[in-house]
């Protein structure tokens, strides 16, 4: 039996297509929703850009099915219809009755009771808004399309038992064929049988079909040495110019920003193997204005962009090149650059490694016109934690960075990890894990 699925306004402004994603159930959409995305279409920001492209797919379906308010049928073989309330909102708990959100609730009781036995589901990204509408007897979901439960994300490590004979071959040669099919470029621990701690890292290469020992360097990378096998495992991963995308998922205080600015400035300065090492954290992700910042661009984003140049200074005080700021050479030369991610759309990034830090704050669309910009020879390095997002439209399982993490799974140019041990310091790692 066909459902009618009532969307709240947020989940079309985190998806303008979810209309089409309902297979052949029929789609209704209040006629509030219509009203609160004309208040977000002037906006810069992606939120913006999908009140638009909602409007003008709502508008094409009018234009060459009907009307809107009789319904009109999608491809998908349900139906799409602007749903007009014959009454004002009247949820008997509800405080404020003209709110918006109760009058898009009291909307989804009207089509329930209109349509009688056929199932209706309100659909929301609203938590508070889900519990309500249970709590007044309306079956309430949240948008399952695009979502990747963060205790569910592979942690992109596996761990194969070997004897200690087959241990020891394996860093005599430096390669293992395992008996069973791994993804590509996916971690391995191989260890010892009898001996839990006899162990070696390894990483699988597809085209080879075998698992090839790290490259990491033993005197790390610009002075950071690894601390731990998943640190270990990163390196190897940020290192290597045929993996395009890596994503570095963990909690605060893994090195997840460390490593990958280690690793850039490796690549970019002293191996030349990118032309540039591009910076970028979505504080002001493709829209957030930082107008209201005094100064010009550099001083809006010093603010926000100053833990990255907190890890910099850690990196050229241990490194090779040492003195304060000394980091302030390759700005100017043009190595190094950090700006917004408000002017990366419609530009094309060749020959640079990119790196974007808190990505989990971005929605997977935002992720998609990232990625999308990088040109031939260009690496993207995608670092975040899921469980501290500032983002109010995304949460921990529906954030750009573990979709990119789950969906790009297997594919030979892109790899993923999850650092699971904090190495910043004894206090940080237990306020990461008691807090």
């Amino acid at each position: 039996m066909k459902k009618n699925y009532v969307l709240d306004t947020n989940i079309l402004l985190h998806d303008p297509r979810a209309i089409f994603k309902f297979e052949d159930n029929n789609v209704i959409i209040p006629i509030y929703v219509i009203e609160e995305i004309d208040q977000f279409k002037r906006e810069g920001s992606e939120r913006g850009r999908n009140a638009r492209t909602v409007v003008r797919l709502l508008d094409e379906l009018r234009e060459s099915g009907g009307s809107l308010s009789k319904g009109v049928v999608l491809q998908s073989g349900g139906g799409l219809r602007v749903a007009v309330p014959q009454k004002r909102p009247e949820l008997p708990t509800a405080i404020d009755k003209a709110a918006m959100d109760n009058a898009i609730l009291q909307t989804a009781f009207d089509v329930r009771d209109e349509d009688g036995g056929r199932p209706t589901v309100f659909v929301t990204m609203d938590t508070n808004l889900r519990i309500r509408a249970d709590a007044l007897g309306m079956v309430a979901e949240t948008y399952e399309n695009q979502r990747v439960e963060a205790e569910q994300l592979h942690t992109g490590i596996k761990e194969i038992e070997l004897d200690s004979d087959g241990i020891d071959r394996f860093f005599q040669d430096g390669h293992y064929k395992p008996g069973e099919a791994l993804t590509a470029n996916l971690c391995v621990l191989l260890r010892d049988r009898a001996n839990p701690s006899h162990t070696a890292l390894g990483r699988y290469d597809a085209q080879r079909r075998e698992v090839v020992a790290l490259r990491t360097p033993r005197e790390g990378v610009m002075g950071v040495r690894p601390r731990n096998k998943e640190q270990a495992h990163a390196i190897d991963l940020l290192l290597d110019e045929n993996i395009r995308l890596v994503t570095l998922v963990g909690k605060a205080g893994t090195g997840k920003t460390l490593l990958a600015l280690a690793a850039g400035l490796k690549r970019t300065i002293e191996d030349g193997t990118y032309a540039r090492m591009l910076v970028s954290r979505p504080v002001m992700p493709l829209g957030r204005d930082i107008g209201f910042l005094p100064g010009d661009v550099d001083e809006k984003l010093n603010p926000w962009m100053q833990p990255i140049f907190d890890n910099l200074e850690f990196l050229f005080s241990s490194g090779t090149r040492k003195g304060p700021r000394a980091y302030a050479e390759l700005l100017e030369s043009g190595q190094l650059q950090v700006e917004p991610l408000t002017y990366i759309r419609g530009r094309s990034l060749p020959s640079q490694y990119m790196i974007v830090d808190e990505a989990q704050n971005l929605t997977p669309h935002e992720v998609k016109t990232i990625i999308t910009r990088s040109g031939d020879g260009t690496k993207i390095v995608l670092t975040g934690d899921p469980y501290q997002i500032d983002n109010p439209y995304v949460d921990s399982a529906s954030n750009g960075l573990t979709i990119a993490a789950d969906k790009f799974r297997g594919e030979k140019v892109a790899a993923h990890i999850v650092l699971s041990k904090g190495e910043r310091s004894e206090l940080a790692e237990l306020a990461a894990n008691l807090l």
